[in-house]
């Protein structure tokens, strides 16, 4: 079965809900590389809370990390070293969606990304596009990242406000499909993961 990697073009973007949106539509496997901000909660926790089915399994992470920041920096604050080697997909005959931590261009440590984790586990990208001032900026650099790099983008999902004359002149640019919008919603829980994952699982499979 195959593997997607879901990204953004920043922090706080909407990687998880995604993320759960995508295992709901799918049934597919979870796991969260390296995690961040733990002494609040893990996204992990959160996948747990958004899931319907009985056949998503969560795998466990690599690196947990207590501290809200970027990887490399919450490992040095507790001793750690994050290194890609140490980091190694998990075998599953399922569908695995793997998410990110922050954008694609976030150290893991003073050499290596999470472009370069992405390139590893060989899936193909989910990326996940929030609409603020400077989203399309930062949505054509990401895009033009994973191009560089022959990374293949099996579509982009808008997460919050639409914006259509952003959302256009990313989809133009390039050229990658439209999986879903989703909307800003007061509350994430099972029924609305479970509703926008049948409205996304065409374009998923």
């Amino acid at each position: 079965m195959g593997k997607i990697f879901v990204t953004g073009i920043g922090t706080d973007v909407g990687k998880t809900v995604a993320s759960a949106i995508i295992c709901e539509a799918l049934h597919a496997d979870y796991w969260k590389p390296v995690q961040t901000g733990s002494y609040f909660s893990t996204d992990s926790d959160k996948l747990k809370k958004y899931i319907s089915n009985s056949k998503t399994k969560i795998h466990p992470e690599s690196f947990v990390l207590r501290q809200y920041m970027s990887p490399h920096a919450a490992a040095e604050l507790e001793g750690k070293h994050i290194e890609l080697a140490a980091i190694n997909v998990p075998e599953t005959s399922n569908t695995l969606v793997i998410e990110g931590a922050g954008g694609i261009m976030v150290p893991l440590n003073d050499k290596e990304f999470i472009v370069d984790l992405i390139v590893k586990t060989g899936a193909e990208v989910v990326l996940v596009i929030q609409n603020y001032l400077g989203s399309i900026n930062h949505s054509i650099l990401s895009i033009d990242a994973l191009k560089f790099r022959n990374i293949p983008v099996k579509g982009i999902i808008f997460n919050g406000p639409p914006h259509k004359l952003s959302e256009d002149i990313i989809l133009s640019y390039s050229g990658h499909k439209c999986i879903g919008r989703i909307q800003k919603e007061t509350l994430i829980n099972r029924d609305v993961v479970s509703k926008y994952a049948a409205q996304f699982a065409p374009e998923l499979k």
